[in-house]
């Protein structure tokens, strides 16, 4: 397969998945049709990982976020709850069921608007790239 070989010769041999500069589109794992990967672009590359197959005539692509950046964000959702939480034992006070809202309109917030709108366009990149690499079109 054509399209097959195009993504080998365009990806670097990755297993962890991490941004390092590179000539190559993408780095990654291939393995017989299926596929690993991450964009080799520095800073924003490895945000995104696409995994799925390529196939005859078909194949298919999940782009979802890097495992690294879901613990990452893990930790960042916990800021509101942990100042929440101090808020409540160092100034009870001060408490109130509204700071409960605050606290999720915050993650809400941060959830929605950085990762929500950092996956779209960083996700469109790679797919674009990924695109561009295989010289393919996109059948949803």
């Amino acid at each position: 397969m054509a399209t097959l070989d195009r993504l080998k010769r365009r990806t670097e041999y990755s297993e962890n998945l991490t941004s390092s500069i590179t000539d190559k589109s993408f780095r990654g794992q291939i393995d017989n049709n299926m596929f690993k990967i991450i964009s080799s672009a520095i800073g924003r590359g490895a945000f995104c990982v696409m995994e799925g197959y390529i196939g005859e005539r078909y194949g298919e692509v999940h782009i979802r976020v890097n495992k690294a950046f879901q613990i990452l964000f893990f930790i960042i959702y916990l800021f509101p709850v942990v100042g929440t939480i101090s808020i409540c034992f160092v100034n009870p006070e001060q408490f109130s069921i509204f700071s409960i809202l605050v606290m999720l309109l915050q993650i809400l917030f941060i959830r929605l608007l950085f990762v929500g709108i950092a996956f779209y366009f960083l996700s469109r990149q790679s797919e674009s790239r990924f695109r561009d690499v295989l010289d393919i079109e996109w059948v949803k």
